[in-house]
């Protein structure tokens, strides 16, 4: 019972698996041709009309066939037990069937970047020109004018009865601020979506962890953690950069967009041997993977957010 257990707990991969199936396919069309050709130089000989001539039956089951070395059924009981260990077999490869994830190798530091890797300011779009210096001043002769005499100043009665309004002309000033206040606090408030972000409330997040009922600060991590899985599981290392044993990281910046697509992916900083451009490829990839990026947000409203990545390029031991 022990040896059984422990026959079951045989693991095999899929490959290993389909060549033990090919393997037992072959051994029992084998065995059909073996012994097709048995009964077929059987029934060839001369010699079972002679032989069996005279031969007496014991019971009409006896006499079903008339020659009993080409009876197919004699050998059923054996072929038989070959078919039920064979299906047995099968059962216990099938349960022992194991399917292993590919191995992805994803450096200690993968996300950590260097202080002296300058980072560009987003482009966004250009301010417009500044507006063309005045023209000098025109200085103007002015003619001596004549004195006249002026007649005397009159005085106005500045009484006040009961029935005027009086005017608070500091007052209509106040209220004339405050509704200037107001607009300019109404601009502030609106977000422009035309900008690029560095950084804003709620930073974009690669997808997979949706739905997990996580935390703001578990969600950042198992997004990149995700992002990693992506980058390293797609990237393959470039044959110019293995054989000269290049390493190192580089850079990339790319935008991403209120829809969550990934667009302008320019290296910022390259290694030589064709390690830019690869991991500028899988980072294009992220628009055919079939989900897209959680947009950044700002103000509650998603905008357009430029995402620093550092790929690492490692030779493995």
């Amino acid at each position: 019972m022990t040896n059984f257990l422990l026959f079951i707990d045989l693991t095999f991969p899929g490959q290993t698996l389909a060549f033990i199936v090919l393997g037992i396919a072959a051994v029992l069309i084998a065995a059909i041709f073996l012994i097709r050709n048995q009964m077929s130089r059987n029934a060839a000989s001369g010699e079972l009309t002679a032989k069996f001539a005279d031969a007496p039956k014991k019971s009409p089951l006896d006499g079903r066939n008339k020659y009993g070395p080409v009876d197919v059924l004699r050998k059923s009981g054996t072929i038989f037990n070959i078919g039920l260990a064979t299906s047995l077999l099968l059962t216990v490869l099938a349960f022992s069937w194991t399917s292993y994830d590919d191995e992805i190798f994803i450096p200690d530091d993968a996300l950590e970047m260097e202080e002296d890797i300058e980072q560009e300011p987003p482009r966004t779009k250009e301010p417009p020109p500044p507006p063309p210096p005045p023209p000098p001043p025109v200085i103007e002769e002015v003619p001596e004018e004549e004195i006249i005499d002026e007649d005397p100043p009159k005085f106005e009665n500045q009484d006040i009865d009961e029935e005027d309004e009086v005017l608070d002309e500091e007052y209509e000033e106040e209220e004339e601020e405050e509704e200037e206040e107001v607009e300019i606090e109404d601009v502030e408030d609106e977000v422009d979506e035309e900008e690029i972000f560095k950084v804003v409330e709620d930073m974009p997040r690669f997808p997979g962890c949706e739905g997990k009922g996580l935390g703001k600060d578990e969600l950042k991590k198992c997004a990149e953690d995700e992002m990693l899985k992506f980058i390293y599981k797609n990237i393959k290392y470039p044959a110019v950069a293995r054989e000269n044993g290049i390493e190192g990281k580089a850079v990339l910046q790319f935008t991403v967009e209120r829809d969550g697509s990934v667009q302008d992916v320019r290296v910022v900083r390259d290694l030589s041997g064709g390690c830019g451009k690869e991991a500028e490829r899988v980072v294009n990839m992220m628009n055919t993977m079939g989900k897209k990026w959680t947009p950044g947000k700002q103000r509650g409203k998603p905008v357009r957010v430029q995402y620093t990545l550092p790929v690492t390029f490692r030779l493995q031991g």
